[in-house]
């Protein structure tokens, strides 16, 4: 009797072994998937205030696209889960429009706000420009000696290319971008488009474009960062 005792305790405490990995188990996939939800990105809408960065065809200013840009990548990935980091979500520079040397200032500001943002990769939103008119198509620059920022930028160009057929660009290693250069975190420079083109500058100012170029940067993310 004693034994059939021992026998069933024996089994019991082994079910509520399995009973607890299993449980454990399931905690651990929960946080995994907790953490893949909580993912952070930062978004940084290139120039801003005093600075207009590219003006374009009927005095387009690139600093107002890259924001309206910024705004709807934004609203996806808080959609998705994401944790969104701006650096800047007004018409506004990152310093004073009175400091000397003001757009070092900014520069710095900006790289400062990445590296400090906790987030896994940093995509800053640009416009393009170029001497001929003929020229269009967004790209995505990555730091030449970054492997990450290499594998980001292809993945984004990849989505990108699906916005506008045409689009023959890959992505390009640079090693004179401040904000490339400087950030401590995979960071890549979105090229939107060129303002210098008449066709593709009348696009990017419609919001149905814009939230395409939006959808595809995310459809990059969600790939580049496995979510």
């Amino acid at each position: 009797m004693q034994k059939k005792i021992e026998l069933m305790m024996g089994i019991l405490l082994i079910m509520a072994a399995l009973i607890g990995g299993k449980t454990l188990t399931n905690a651990v996939s929960g946080k995994i998937s907790e953490q893949k939800e909580q993912a952070i990105v930062m978004i940084d809408p290139g120039h801003g205030g005093f600075d207009p960065g590219k003006v374009g065809v009927d005095g387009l200013a690139e600093k107002d696209l890259n924001l309206a840009v910024a705004k709807k990548l934004q609203k996806i990935l808080t959609k998705n889960g994401v944790h969104v980091v701006m650096s800047r979500e007004e018409d506004t520079a990152l310093c004073e429009e009175t400091a000397p040397n003001k757009k070092i200032r900014d520069m710095k500001k900006r790289t400062e706000l990445i590296n400090h943002s906790k987030a896994s990769i940093a995509v800053s939103i640009h416009q393009n420009s170029y001497q001929t008119s003929d020229v269009k198509g967004a790209q995505v620059f990555y730091f030449t000696h970054s492997v990450e920022g290499k594998k980001a930028a292809e993945i984004l160009q990849k989505h990108l290319k699906t916005v506008d057929e045409t689009n023959r660009r890959e992505a390009k290693p640079n090693d004179t971008y401040y904000i490339l250069k400087k950030t401590e975190i995979p960071t890549v420079i979105v090229e939107a488009g060129f303002l210098t083109n008449p066709e593709e500058a009348a696009k990017l100012q419609d919001e149905a474009y814009q939230e395409k170029i939006a959808q595809a940067v995310w459809e990059g993310l969600k790939e580049y960062l496995n979510l």
